[in-house]
């Protein structure tokens, strides 16, 4: 049975588009694999500790258990001072594990059979021929953080997402809006539902 895991980080509630873009997703994915299940966690809400000597061995396990128990991640991934929120880093601190997500012996990824759709967000614009090109440190990040242990992310980004709220920024609402349907249009082609049909 498809099984899903579903991770969520952003402290904004109701407000937070990568939410938005992850609760899309998820309900993309059901849609798409009937009877399939979901673990959520929530990292905002009940974070991860960072490491640190207390921390017990066991939650290294367990987060790589739910992560090799799942055919499909889902994590929204909001920008957060140029780069990815600390419970992202926590939780990916604990997944790089020799023995565990990775082969102690041969040094190979153990977690490479797992699709892993990230969902991020950015208040401001960091794309090409941007004054802050570049900055968006936590895309650059993610894939070199977690390519130990065989993960390989695919991003689906949505940007400007400030544009609505800001008044200095009003002038950039049309990118902002191409943005977001680009990036929920990308959602709506995850997971053909020919590919699942029984």
């Amino acid at each position: 049975m498809a099984h899903l895991l579903h991770i969520d980080s952003s402290v904004r509630g109701d407000q937070s588009v990568s939410r938005r873009l992850t609760a899309l997703a998820a309900e993309r994915w059901r849609a798409t694999h009937p009877g399939g299940t979901v673990t959520y966690r929530d990292l905002a809400v009940d974070p991860i500790p960072h490491l640190n000597p207390a921390v017990p061995a066991t939650l290294s396990a367990e987060l790589i258990d739910e992560i090799k128990r799942a055919d499909t991640i889902l994590l929204g991934l909001p920008l957060y001072n140029f780069g990815a929120p600390s419970t992202v880093h926590a939780w990916v601190d604990h997944i790089v594990a020799p023995g565990l997500s990775i082969d102690s012996e041969t040094g190979q990824g153990l977690l490479g059979d797992t699709d892993f759709v990230v969902l991020a967000s950015r208040g401001g614009g960091y794309g090409p021929g941007t004054p802050r090109e570049g900055w968006d440190h936590a895309q650059a990040w993610l894939p070199h953080a977690v390519s130990m242990t065989g993960l390989q992310p695919r991003f689906i980004t949505a940007e400007l997402t400030m544009a609505d709220s800001n008044p200095a920024m009003a002038d950039l609402k049309p990118l902002a809006a191409e943005s977001l349907s680009h990036a929920l249009a990308d959602i709506e082609k995850l997971w053909p539902a020919s590919e699942n049909a029984a």
